[in-house]
């Protein structure tokens, strides 16, 4: 009994041993994928840096401040339309630029107003989407180079085997695992970037949902009686 399980001590030290020889190196293996690895990366340098700019910003300017609003809405019904139109100035969002627009047109045809708000808002909303084009086109061009770098990579099995004639078994595994890498690599930073495209859209669709609502604010206060 003792000496089974001396024999197994050594037995299973040389398993232990096995299994860390065995044990994989992600950052050696990603760098296996070939030379389009690197340009996968600087995609996905691009992805985060662009989805959190995108991200804070958006964040920041869709703000509606409530304080702002009820004392814009009170100078409105006090007929203070300069006082209205100054804290609007002094007020660097994007909301306060749009309600700034119909302000300062108060006295002139309603259509008149809703053009001159509608531009600003377009123009607000066209800032809001500045870089997303990029993220767009990461989320096509990653996982396509991916593709380009397993394709070259068995087209260089093939010719290895071709010129030495090693058709072994490892040489095509070997070989395969490398080049699936860059795959993986392009379709998950595609994910990456498909992901904040969209979920960084959907940030502005809601802001242009808050803008309206409170543009129809501001002409229900106009159009309130006695104003």
């Amino acid at each position: 009994m003792l000496l089974d399980l001396i024999l197994q001590v050594p037995a299973a030290t040389d398993s232990t041993a096995a299994m860390g020889a065995q044990s994989i190196n992600y950052l050696s293996l990603l760098f296996k994928g070939g030379i389009v690895i690197y340009p996968i990366l600087i995609l996905l340098l691009l992805t985060i840096f662009f989805a959190a700019e995108r991200y804070l910003f958006i964040k920041d300017a869709s703000r509606i401040d409530s304080g702002f609003m009820r004392s814009l809405k009170d100078n409105i019904l006090r007929h203070d339309i300069r006082t209205a139109a100054t804290l609007c100035k002094s007020t660097n969002l994007p909301i306060a630029r749009v309600l700034e627009k119909g302000i300062s047109r108060v006295g002139k045809p309603i259509k008149d107003i809703e053009s001159a708000m509608e531009i600003q808002s377009n123009l607000e909303i066209s800032k809001m989407e500045k870089n997303m084009g990029y993220l767009g086109l990461i989320a096509g061009v990653a996982p396509t180079l991916g593709f380009v770098g397993t394709i070259s990579g068995i087209i260089r099995i093939f010719y290895e085997i071709s010129v030495t004639g090693n058709f072994s078994i490892e040489t095509i595994s070997n070989g395969l695992y490398e080049k699936m890498i860059s795959s993986f690599s392009g379709l998950v930073v595609g994910l990456l970037a498909y992901a904040a495209y969209h979920g960084i859209n959907m940030m502005i669709d809601k802001f242009s949902i808050n803008l309206q609502a409170t543009v129809m604010d501001f002409f229900d206060t106009l159009n309130e009686p006695g104003h």
